[in-house]
């Protein structure tokens, strides 16, 4: 072997094919070295929690005879990590469902099927929050996944093994899944890179609870998207995974996303938000934010903090706990189900704090969840118009950096230290996938610094719909002048 082991630790996907391409690495040797890495260092961090060793094995020999043969894929002979939820053939798929731990599909989820067409290599599954609901990962099947860079702290939810396996090194690609900030919080909280889609632009089959068969379809809210340690990585991954799925869509439609609407940064016009008008934001995350903004002015870039053509983020909010929580319901028990609608019953109608919208939601009619959706179509209108005067929206991914391990029941009982002031949990941490998540909006997530303590401090840029490409150029340009991955200090390089 004589590529680099950094490079092999922390390499992009375009430098290892590189590698690859010019046979100065094999695919098992990329292959050997990162499973002799998780073995190393995943005991304490617990982010591969299945693992598929030795099909990995037989596929990356098979890479290499593809290699060896002239062909080249977008993804030949490169390992890749999958969020736990996605269904791979003869591996178990529960959600963190203990009742759920002897499920083995026998078919890929359409994605797992599209990396594998590309050449990837699927070393094995992360790990998740039971039912994908928190922002953490852990549960009792599997155990509790820890920050890389520091072992106390979460490294967010729900693809937080996703998170923590690109940033201590277990390989430069991931698929996770996002519907309340679940890609861009373990980004943040990891200091690594994600991409939550424009809503329907990634196919959801075969990413469904156990034991429903694998349909297509498109759910409300969520999607599924590629993290990664570049923003370069970012789009070839996308590029791979997105597209109407074959079975139905793709009868009549094909893929055709726009170039980004730039190619550097002094043509941007960014508005740039550090708080939430129902919600503050810790001082390292607001203070990073705005050193951030006058890094993008110096550089050239339009930059706005207010607007008067930006949508009402209250009322935004609001609208998004109500349908986040019905898009979930499907995931309660019927009984858990039933408590929950009794209590939205006793509800005051004036009563407009998120928890009471959070509490609607699980309760919601049909008529009731159409009306939520016309609100939504309104707001997206808003939207349009405008992204018509600005490009991108610079927007906190979360309240605070990674914070510590919380597992405390009840769950709705918990609280967030914002700048020691407590805030209720799920408040202060699912408000910020609004408004991508709401209207369907692409939302990058990007490292920008690292607080005094040395946290990972990230930002989310949202887009114009189906405007994917606009986002995640803009974070790789931020990479560029600024800086983006850095490894954990405490892990070998």
């Amino acid at each position: 072997m004589t590529a680099d082991a950094a490079d092999l630790n922390y390499g992009s996907i375009g430098a290892l094919l590189s590698a690859l391409h010019a046979r100065k690495l094999s695919s098992l040797e990329l292959l050997e070295h990162t499973i002799a890495r998780i073995e190393a260092l995943d005991g304490p961090i617990n982010a591969i929690i299945v693992r598929d060793f030795d099909r990995a094995r037989e596929a990356a020999r098979a890479a290499d005879a593809a290699l060896d043969r002239g062909e080249r894929l977008p993804l030949l002979g490169i390992p890749v990590t999958i969020k736990e939820p996605f269904n791979v053939a003869g591996l178990p798929t529960t959600w963190g469902f203990a009742h759920f731990r002897d499920f083995h599909p026998t078919e890929d989820a359409l994605v797992v099927s599209r990396l594998k067409t590309a050449g990837a290599i699927i070393l094995g599954k992360t790990n998740i929050p039971i039912g994908l609901r928190d922002f953490q990962s852990y549960n009792e099947i599997y155990g509790t996944t820890n920050n890389p860079w520091d072992l106390g702290r979460s490294p967010g939810g729900s693809s937080g093994g996703c998170g923590a396996a690109l940033a201590a090194g277990f390989s430069p690609l991931s698929i996770g899944s996002d519907i309340g900030g679940s890609i861009r919080v373990p980004a943040h909280f990891c200091g690594v890179f994600g991409h939550k889609p424009s809503l329907g632009l990634v196919p959801l089959r075969g990413y469904s609870l156990p034991p429903a068969s694998p349909v297509p379809g498109q759910g409300d809210l969520a999607v599924v998207g590629p993290m990664a340690r570049t923003a370069s990585d970012l789009a070839l991954s996308l590029d791979v995974i997105a597209g109407p799925d074959e079975t139905r869509d793709g009868v009549g439609y094909r893929l055709a996303l726009a170039a980004p609407r730039h190619e550097q940064l002094e043509d941007f016009r960014i508005l740039v938000i550090d708080t939430h008008p129902l919600m503050p934001t810790g001082d390292a995350v607001r203070s990073a934010i705005g050193r951030l903004a006058e890094r993008l002015e110096r550089a050239g870039a339009q930059v706005a903090r207010t607007s008067a053509s930006l949508p009402d983020l209250a009322d935004s909010a609001r609208l998004y706990m109500r349908l986040l929580n019905g898009a979930r319901s499907p995931r309660l028990t019927p009984a858990a189900l039933a408590e929950a609608q009794a209590a939205a019953a006793t509800l005051a109608s004036d009563d407009r704090s998120l928890q009471a919208e959070r509490a609607r939601g699980w309760g919601m009619s049909h008529r009731e969840w159409l009306a939520a959706d016309a609100a939504r179509l309104q707001l997206q209108q808003k939207w349009y118009q405008f992204f018509r005067e600005f490009d991108a929206v610079i927007y906190p991914a979360a309240a605070v950096p990674a914070f510590l391990q919380d597992q405390s029941e009840p769950f709705d009982a918990r609280t967030l230290d914002i700048d020691g002031k407590r805030f209720n949990y799920s408040d202060a941490c699912f408000i910020w996938a609004d408004p991508a998540s709401t209207c369907g909006l692409p939302a990058t997530a990007v490292p920008i610094e690292r607080t005094p303590a040395g946290l990972p401090v990230g930002v989310q840029i949202i887009g114009p719909y189906l405007e994917d490409r606009t986002t995640i150029a803009l974070a790789g340009l931020i990479e560029r002048e600024f800086g983006g991955f850095v490894a954990p200090p405490s892990l070998p390089k």
